[in-house]
């Protein structure tokens, strides 16, 4: 008789999965500042073959060029996945400039830095944006910039993109560091 309550109770719990975690939506406010910044769009620098490895000596040598070439940008704030590659190669502008960091999911739609800019308030900055060769043409797409190129090669590390967006519209400067 006592196997009963305990059986249904088992049976009860079992039955009760928890949900999937959800995305909550962050609610857009009339804001002037709301989409507009400076990006500094960049992809990781030079790495070993692997799923999440660490930079070449030569991917050491293109991070600290990025520092150069941005240390005196007036920086707000790093963006970057959380991939080993990335954050080797925001590590000199963050420990060098004192830069909070913020991860963003690499996806191939842009979806996800621009949920993560809203959720942490950052529109109307300065931003450094780490990326993946088959992310930043999408994520550029999704700033509102147009590159010139619909891919980034394997082998590009190169490249530095600058978008300006303000509330009339957006500019692109594509320019490549060494």
């Amino acid at each position: 008789m006592r196997l009963y309550p305990v059986l249904c109770a088992f049976v009860l719990l079992a039955a009760c999965k928890p949900k999937p975690p959800q995305r909550q939506p962050v609610p857009v406010s009339e804001d002037t500042t709301f989409l507009t910044g400076t990006f500094y769009v960049v992809r990781h620098a030079e790495r070993f073959p692997g799923a999440d490895t660490c930079l070449t000596p030569e991917g050491f040598k293109r991070a600290g060029f990025l520092y150069e070439r941005l240390k005196n940008a007036h920086l707000d704030k790093i963006y970057l996945t959380p991939y080993l590659r990335s954050i080797q190669t925001a590590d000199s502008l963050r420990i060098k400039l004192h830069l909070d960091t913020c991860f963003y999911k690499a996806d191939t739609t842009g979806e996800s830095l621009i949920y993560e800019i809203t959720r942490h308030g950052d529109w109307g900055k300065r931003l450094l944006i780490i990326g993946h060769s088959n992310t930043l043409v999408p994520l550029l797409h999704s700033l509102r910039a147009r590159p010139h190129m619909a891919t980034i090669g394997e082998h590009e590390y190169d490249w530095l993109f600058i978008v300006r967006k303000t509330s009339a519209g957006s500019s692109l400067t594509e320019d490549c560091y060494p």
